[in-house]
């Protein structure tokens, strides 16, 4: 599937806080139970897109390393 299929073209995508504008980021969007992400180097190339549910165990397990 495409992923224009899945994320709409009028997608608002943040950085993370902390990032310091090197390239070395990847970007979030928040899409309606699903949220994306992409390398900010490459906004046309391809994401990933999970769960809210997958994205809040990633979360925790990168709090707690």
């Amino acid at each position: 599937m495409e992923q224009g299929n899945i994320i709409p073209p009028d997608t608002v995508w943040r950085k993370p806080l902390r990032s310091v504008g090197q390239g070395a980021c990847v970007e979030v969007a928040m899409l309606s139970g699903h949220v994306a992400i992409r390398d900010s180097k490459d906004r046309s190339g391809p994401a990933l897109v999970m769960t809210n549910a997958a994205w809040v165990v990633l979360m925790d397990s990168l709090d707690r390393s």
